[in-house]
């Protein structure tokens, strides 16, 4: 898991452990943290099997170039990467990255709906990471606000409050040899310990 930077709302210290938490229930999964978005520019991420984004560079820079090159070379080499909530907001300005997480956050569009309850409602039911997950209720903000145009596979959608409208919560598509779930849920410790929530990025 990769993180230590979000916007002030998002309370990284405090989420990161839950995340890792959730996570490490499946005994497959073997998991560190590391606070330092710069890492994605080191060698070792290599010595990963999945890379879990979970930082936002809130009015700072991004890791930089070569944090840019050596993730999409992990994922383009098969490598596989999950974001998390505000992660479709991290590396703005990169154009790649947007195909990369295969939605990203377009600042110009409405944000979330306000923070609060919504069920999240499985999309394709035969999925590996949905089958047999039923929906569930959970305490977050519905993000509206993701644009691109890469081919996605929605797993998942919760309907807004606001506009009546379905939005993605959970899709998963291919960026070269690698695999990618996204999801943008995760607002909180409240959101990201909600059981079906921590089932949903296990099986991601």
């Amino acid at each position: 898991i990769v993180t230590g930077i979000d916007y002030p709302g998002h309370k990284w210290k405090e989420t990161a452990p839950v995340l890792a938490a959730a996570l490490r229930k499946d005994p497959r999964l073997s998991v560190d943290v590391v606070e330092k978005p710069e890492f994605l520019a080191s060698p070792a991420l290599k010595d990963y099997d999945t890379v879990v984004l979970h930082f936002m560079n809130w009015e700072c820079p991004d890791p930089g170039e070569q944090a840019r090159q050596n993730l999409a070379r992990f994922v383009r080499d098969g490598g596989g990467i999950v974001l998390a909530h505000f992660a479709c907001g991290a590396f703005q300005g990169w154009d790649e990255f947007a195909r990369l997480a295969g939605r990203a956050w377009d600042p110009k569009l409405r944000a979330h709906d306000p923070h609060g309850a919504f069920t999240v409602a499985m999309t394709d039911v035969n999925h590996p990471i949905t089958r047999g997950l039923e929906p569930f209720e959970t305490v977050d903000e519905l993000y509206t606000c993701l644009a691109g145009d890469a081919p996605i596979e929605v797993l998942a959608k919760a309907r807004s409050r606001v506009d009546g409208k379905d939005y993605p919560i959970a899709f998963v598509l291919t960026y070269g040899k690698g695999r990618v779930f996204h999801s943008v849920l995760g607002h909180d410790v409240k959101a990201f310990a909600a059981p079906g929530v921590g089932e949903l990025f296990r099986r991601g």
